[in-house]
């Protein structure tokens, strides 16, 4: 256990209740994927499970392993629909780990030999931008669930 309470306003619990917008790309009754609003790479995606765990040490096992589960297909789905030659995950627990937003999550970033991840700025990508890797992604995952 890290110790710390879950925060259960923190973004990502705002976005599972509604309250704040994302673009969604993949949905279980028990995960979401959306996309990064300050994507290091084009089709940046973010897993998270709707279950309230601030991170690795604090997940019940079974919510890890919908998560893993999750993060497989939407990984799939984002090397086919992005057209990467590669992918970086990465998952951080607690502050000194990286972690800023205390909801378990890990990243999606699509990657191609001499492309460097961008730094994280916090620049927001439009919407528009966001919404068409979004699609890009649904796609995919879509087909190769239809095994297309």
């Amino acid at each position: 256990m890290s110790g710390a309470a879950y925060d259960p306003t923190n973004v990502f619990a705002r976005i599972l209740k509604g309250e704040l917008p994302a673009q969604k790309v993949y949905e279980t009754a028990k995960v979401l994927a959306f996309m990064d609003i300050m994507p290091r790479a084009d089709g940046h995606v973010l897993v998270i499970p709707k279950a309230p765990a601030r991170n690795l040490l604090d997940i019940h096992p079974d919510d890890l392993s919908e998560l893993a589960r999750a993060t497989q297909i939407v990984a799939r789905g984002v090397k086919a629909g992005m057209g990467a030659e590669g992918l970086t995950v990465q998952q951080f627990n607690e502050s000194a780990g990286g972690q800023v937003v205390f909801h378990i999550h890990v990243h999606i970033l699509p990657r191609w030999t001499g492309v460097a991840l961008r730094p994280h700025t916090g620049e927001m990508e439009k919407p528009e931008v966001l919404a068409r890797h979004a699609e890009t992604i649904r796609t995919a995952i879509t087909a190769m669930q239809a095994g297309g």
